[in-house]
């Protein structure tokens, strides 16, 4: 009685064994397999993890890539408010982060001091040169993060004001603001006066760059170019024709290891965030206080990339 027992235990155990590896037998060897209709998918167990600065304009693009993936059928780990670059980029390198917007120009300064590119398209040629072997840089947005000659457009409209060459015609010699170690920056008055000939005064605007240009305390100041201002106050750019700024397009960074098996989902976002969407997404955290994962999914669907 207790053979006969035994042999029917045994014999249960070997028939839910050889289910067992007859359904993982059914499943696809082959890890890029694309989601069925009904979805469900981790592309082949990997998890990608995304990260971001303890930056809110950064937060929302990195939201942005995160959501697109997880859509995309990927399993998705977000490392968010990680730091400054000097506090992320170790991880990044080593792979524990695998995504990771970021700004052509700030990073090519950060891996190449000597870098000498200023326009879009250079600054991405070099930056893809600089990147150590275990990342690579996906397609860079319009969309950018970067110092501008700015005026208020009553101020422009006044004189005539397009680009930053402009200012040589003005009669009084305006004052640039910004932080002080802008005065010594190659875009700085030296750099006007090189490559536009343009002679600036510079002021160092201790508190707050925006209020002292709005103040007509400084005719001209270094703003941002994703700053809310620019949809919430009467102010504009100057173009930079002659890039005399160091271009620092939003670029997705990821391991060299995922990227082409990201980039179908994250070169799209790219072509599709121009300057204004980015100003917008930030009016809508600062002035709005709407969540990083409220602004991702509304711009993503308005963009039809949910």
């Amino acid at each position: 009685m207790i053979t006969a027992r035994k042999s029917r235990l045994a014999l249960a155990v070997g028939v839910a064994l050889a289910a067992t590896l007859a359904l993982a037998g059914c499943g696809s060897s082959n890890p890029l397999d694309e989601p069925s209709a009904g979805g469900g998918t981790d592309k082949g167990g990997e998890t990608i993890v995304v990260g971001s600065q303890a930056y809110y304009s950064n937060e929302i693009i990195a939201e942005i890539y995160a959501q697109a993936l997880e859509k995309a059928g990927f399993t998705v780990e977000k490392k968010f408010n990680v730091g400054q670059r000097d506090a992320y980029m170790p991880d990044v390198e080593s792979g524990k982060i695998n995504l990771f917007p970021e700004y052509t120009g700030n990073l090519l300064e950060y891996l190449d001091k000597s870098a000498t590119a200023t326009s879009p398209d250079d600054v991405y040629a070099a930056l893809q040169k600089a990147l150590p072997k275990t990342l690579k840089a996906l397609d860079y947005s319009k969309a950018s993060d970067q110092d501008t000659y700015t005026v208020t457009k009553k101020f422009a409209e006044d004189n005539g004001l397009e680009s930053i060459a402009d200012l040589a015609k003005l009669n009084t010699k305006p004052v640039l603001g910004g932080a002080p170690e802008l005065e010594q920056r190659p875009y700085g008055p030296a750099g006007a006066k090189k490559i536009y000939d343009v002679d600036l005064g510079f002021s160092a605007t201790a508190q707050s760059t925006l209020e002292s240009l709005l103040a007509g305390q400084v005719q001209v100041a270094d703003i941002y170019t994703a700053d809310p201002a620019f949809q919430t106050k009467d102010i504009v750019a100057l173009k930079d024709p002659k890039n005399m700024i160091l271009a620092s397009n939003v670029v997705p960074i990821a391991s060299s290891d995922i990227a082409d098996k990201i980039a179908k989902v994250i070169n799209p976002i790219s072509a599709a965030l121009g300057a204004e969407d980015l100003v917008s997404m930030n009016v809508q955290s600062t002035v709005d206080q709407a969540s990083a994962e409220d602004i991702a999914a509304k711009w993503l669907k308005e963009k039809g990339l949910d």
